[in-house]
């Protein structure tokens, strides 16, 4: 039997190239933009800004791909965190049906994107399932799925029946989405790199920023061992750090928690579910996938950030907890081994959305921070955003997701 990896990656263990090693920065540089964070949205906002004829540099403190993005389960959805009642309950219905509208379009743009450029990431668009174990939240539920009907928005009701059918399951109903997708983020995250670097993007790891300083004129990075100017810098760091210590009221950071089962025999496979993506309705809530060699892999049960001195034993204990959740969801897996588990940080906002753009406070930066459960979809939207700011070709649309947004 393989020894649980406790505290590794799924992504970054079974990754079987030599990923790129990228210099420390060492001197004076100069670019149109400067792009610190080396996550995936770090290099998503550094293709569009290449490919529209920008400079580009890019920052990462310790390795390309390594941070955050190692640890997401890179859910491709098009679903904000706040179901559409909520989000139409403080903006309105036609606010909450643009999000949505933009949110699914970032989904469909990022895998045009990702194929396009040709990179392996075993990206696969699936369906995805939303939902709950008890009837009253059943009947929430179809109310939702209602509303999004009202909107404009697809999806289909399960019921019962169907959800044991569809991901084998034992709940009162849910709602079936199109549209979704998949991937493997670690290999995503460094195939857009290579692209970046083919394309004559300058990539440094190893290089934590240690000042930044904005005017009208442009922005200043001081680092350990050389600087940089820009026109812009585009903060990508997935939450406010220390040198923006204003803006960290505005996020709460929480640590989620995913373990992977051994690959199932294709028998079991089969069973369970097909290939879709789901989670539920439980507090704490679960969410779930399939990797491409048969692994279920399984997360939730998020808390706020936790020290780093408690960081072990609470990923020990939390590891355990959804082992338990893991078998009461799905029996039949009450014997099969857990291979990796691991756990991730991320940003939320009171209402689920990112705040992408400028802030009065700092000139000639770019904000894309605080992407709650939705990561990888909008760090696309925020990409499309920051170019339109730097443009100036925002719209009514792209303007909401500022920091004026919630005060």
């Amino acid at each position: 039997m393989a020894k649980l990896r406790i505290g590794t990656s799924y992504w970054v263990d079974q990754f079987t190239g030599a990923a790129p090693r990228h210099p420390a920065l060492r001197g004076t540089h100069h670019a149109d933009i400067a792009v610190i964070g080396g996550g995936i949205t770090g290099c998503l906002a550094a293709h569009a800004f290449v490919s529209a004829g920008f400079s580009v540099l890019l920052l990462e403190g310790q390795q390309i791909a390594r941070g955050s993005t190692a640890a997401s389960t890179a859910l491709l959805m098009q679903e904000p965190d706040l179901d559409l009642r909520d989000l139409a309950a403080r903006y309105g219905t036609r606010r909450a049906r643009d999000v949505w509208s933009r949110s699914a379009k970032s989904v469909r743009g990022l895998v045009a994107l990702l194929r396009r450029l040709r990179i392996s990431t075993d990206l696969q668009e699936v369906r995805s399932v939303y939902w709950t174990s008890r009837a009253d939240l059943a009947r929430d539920l179809q109310r939702e799925l209602h509303r999004r009907h009202a909107a404009g928005i697809a999806g289909r009701w399960l019921n019962a029946r169907g959800l044991e059918r569809l991901i084998g399951v034992g709940g009162a109903g849910g709602i079936l989405t199109h549209g979704n997708a998949q991937v493997d983020p670690y290999r995503a995250c460094l195939g857009l790199a290579a692209r970046l670097r083919a394309a004559g993007v300058k990539i440094y790891e190893r290089s934590p920023v240690r000042r930044l300083r904005g005017s009208s004129h442009g922005v200043r990075i001081d680092l350990d061992t050389g600087e940089v100017s820009a026109q812009w810098a585009v903060i990508a760091t997935g939450y406010a750090t220390p040198e923006f210590k204003p803006l960290a009221g505005r996020f709460r950071m929480s640590s989620t928690y995913v373990i992977t089962t051994a690959p199932l025999d294709r028998r079991l496979r089969r069973r369970m579910a097909a290939d879709v993506i789901w989670w539920d309705t439980e507090t704490p809530y679960h969410y779930s996938r399939w990797t491409p060699d048969r692994r279920v892999l399984f997360g939730g049960r998020d808390i706020p950030q936790v020290s780093k001195r408690a960081r072990s034993s609470i990923l020990l204990r939390q590891t355990e907890q959804l082992r338990a959740d893991l078998t009461r969801v799905y029996p039949a897996l009450e014997h099969t081994p857990i291979d990796y588990a691991w756990d991730g940080l991320f940003a939320t906002t009171r209402d689920g959305l990112p705040y992408i753009g400028t802030h009065r406070r700092y000139p000639r930066q770019l904000f894309a921070l605080g992407y709650g459960g939705n990561g990888m979809t909008f760090g696309f939207l925020a990409a499309e955003v920051l170019i339109n700011t730097v443009r100036n070709t925002l719209s009514a649309s792209d303007r909401f997701f500022g920091f004026h947004r919630i005060r």
